[in-house]
């Protein structure tokens, strides 16, 4: 064989060995966990003793703190569980205060009166719109549920809504956030999507931040699978604008606050923030939660 085509085959084996290498590191680095500290933004109890059971799961991953939300009135008892919670664990448990009637002619004064008294850092779920088996459909638009927020900009005090997008609905939630411009609105579930509806409400309305609960291997639609990829639609957006998003869990059933399930939650949502840059992956993962929910 030639002197010049042995070297050019040794370079070419060479290279194809960088690559390999190379390529292992990329994977590496990608697949590793986000290893930072974390809020779990939205969850909820299934009983008044779950929190026991969640908090254990807290110390063995790192996570900080939980917002403890209602289930949009379904549960009547989650109140008295939350409050319960914020009181055995209170460096753990953010409380939120449920507001399960928002376009009731009572609901303001009902939630100035809790405001004054609670004081909490965060209101809700509010079930605006949940299609399917509950069939939940209420204007953002409607007058009381307007002095709903106007009451939540007043104290401060940010609102989770459980708001499910179709471009129609889309527009009459912009429409409700530009009336409502100190109020903040956090959408529960990234509003289920997709990406490009999500990025046109956040373009259009500071006001507006997004929490990626529920979204996990066990739902549809999912940021991932268990063991796949997080969706590249969904990563370019969050790296896009990383100030606008929150991560949450949202467990609830009494069967995803069982300990393995926990484990495989919180294995699941570090591997999918190791995945963002971790300037973005610190930001979704506690450092968002931390201003909303004014923790320092």
């Amino acid at each position: 064989m030639p002197a010049s085509s042995s070297s050019a085959r040794t370079l070419a084996i060479a290279l194809a060995l960088a690559g390999l290498v190379a390529g292992s590191v990329t994977v590496a680095v990608a697949g590793a966990e986000y290893a930072g500290p974390l809020i779990d933004a939205h969850s909820h109890l299934s009983n008044a003793g779950a929190i026991d059971a969640y908090v254990e799961a807290m110390k063995r991953h790192n996570v900080t703190r939980v917002v403890l939300l209602g289930v949009g009135g379904v549960q009547k008892d989650d109140a008295e569980w939350i409050a319960a919670a914020a009181r055995k664990y209170p460096d753990r448990v953010i409380a939120g205060l449920p507001v399960p009637d928002p376009t009731s002619d009572v609901a303001a004064q009902r939630l100035a009166d809790d405001l004054a008294r609670r004081r909490p850092r965060v209101l809700g779920e509010v079930h605006l719109r949940q299609l399917g088996r509950r069939n939940i459909e209420r204007d953002p638009n409607d007058a009381a549920f307007g002095k709903v927020l106007d009451l939540a900009a007043q104290y401060g005090v940010p609102v989770v809504v459980h708001y499910e997008l179709t471009d129609t609905a889309a527009a009459a939630l912009s429409r409700a956030l530009a009336a409502h411009r100190k109020a903040t609105l956090v959408l529960a579930h990234a509003g289920e999507g997709p990406p490009a509806r999500v990025e046109g409400l956040l373009a259009r309305n500071p006001n507006l931040m997004v929490d990626l609960s529920g979204m996990h291997f066990l739902r549809k639609p999912s940021l991932a699978s268990e063991n796949g990829p997080l969706d590249p639609a969904w990563k370019a957006l969050i790296e896009k604008m990383p100030d606008r998003f929150l991560m949450g869990v949202d467990v609830w059933a009494p069967r995803l606050l069982e300990p393995a399930m926990l484990d495989r939650l919180f294995t699941w949502t570090r591997r999918v923030l190791g995945e963002l840059t971790p300037e973005v992956a610190a930001r979704v993962g506690h450092r968002n939660a931390v201003a909303l929910f004014r923790l320092e």
